[in-house]
């Protein structure tokens, strides 16, 4: 910890404006952009997206992510500064979902295939959400930004006009550039700490914690092979995953099983 607090004087001194922080789960950050500053590049970077990507019409489809979303957001704690939350379900074969600062979350119809409950969908969701309280594309766009990838993340992020040039960082950054052919994927522990954090909002909303393994069974059947080994590749591999995911299953507190029917 002393070296971690001595390290984060000197790039103060020679940087400037730097924040040294800790995560939920107590693991060091460096974050460079302030909660404002976040917020607004996630909202831009989601209007671009809702004008580029397909939007589900499907009401049944739409009803029943926002009811899932609805419960895993009401279990978000009131300081985060993250009390309201837009969900858009787009229409794409892609299994994915994320969210953004600034309360934003996106589901893609293609996921709803591979998360086949509620209880799957809300693991999804509940690490996604994750993310964003644990300040994850700040970190991620403050170690871009210290790597002068991109030079003018900065001026991004306080609404400069070259948003346009620079998009594709900024939002791989966020966690949503696969769109664009861009791709700055989370690391390891941001995206184990992910895995925690989201599993217990999901079984404080009252969903089955359990159906978490049983999500990424799925989800390696999906891959179907085709995830590089764990030392190639920066996020866990399905086996990793669903190993911590039991462990961290043995230490929550026995929540009740109470979440709405949102099928």
């Amino acid at each position: 910890m002393r070296s971690w607090t001595k390290a984060c004087g000197l790039l103060i001194t020679s940087i400037g404006l730097m924040a040294c922080s800790a995560s939920p789960t107590g693991r060091n950050q460096l974050l460079l952009f302030s909660n404002t500053e976040m917020s607004s590049l996630g909202a831009q970077s989601f209007e671009q997206m809702k004008k580029e990507i397909p939007i589900s019409q499907d009401r049944k489809t739409n009803t029943y992510v926002q009811c899932v979303a609805n419960a895993i957001i009401a279990q978000v704690p009131k300081q985060s500064g993250f009390n309201t939350w837009e969900v858009i379900v787009f229409d794409s074969e892609q299994v994915n979902a994320f969210a953004l600062p600034g309360g934003k979350i996106g589901v893609y119809t293609g996921l709803l295939n591979v998360a086949t409950n509620q209880d799957q969908l809300a693991t999804v969701i509940g690490h996604e959400l994750a993310h964003v309280l644990a300040s994850h594309s700040n970190e991620r766009l403050s170690q871009s930004q210290l790597a002068n990838v991109g030079l003018q993340i900065t001026d991004v992020v306080l609404g400069a006009s070259e948003y346009g040039q620079y998009r594709d960082i900024t939002m791989a950054a966020l966690g949503v550039g696969v769109q664009y052919g861009v791709i700055l994927p989370y690391g390891r522990r941001q995206e184990s700490e992910a895995d925690i954090l989201g599993l217990e909002l999901m079984a404080k909303a009252g969903f089955d914690p359990k159906q978490s393994v049983e999500l990424w069974k799925n989800m390696a059947k999906a891959s179907d092979g085709k995830q590089p080994p764990e030392l190639l590749s920066t996020h866990p591999s399905h086996d990793t995953r669903i190993e911590d995911l039991s462990r961290t299953m043995q230490s929550l507190p026995n929540y009740s099983l109470s979440a709405p029917n949102c099928h």
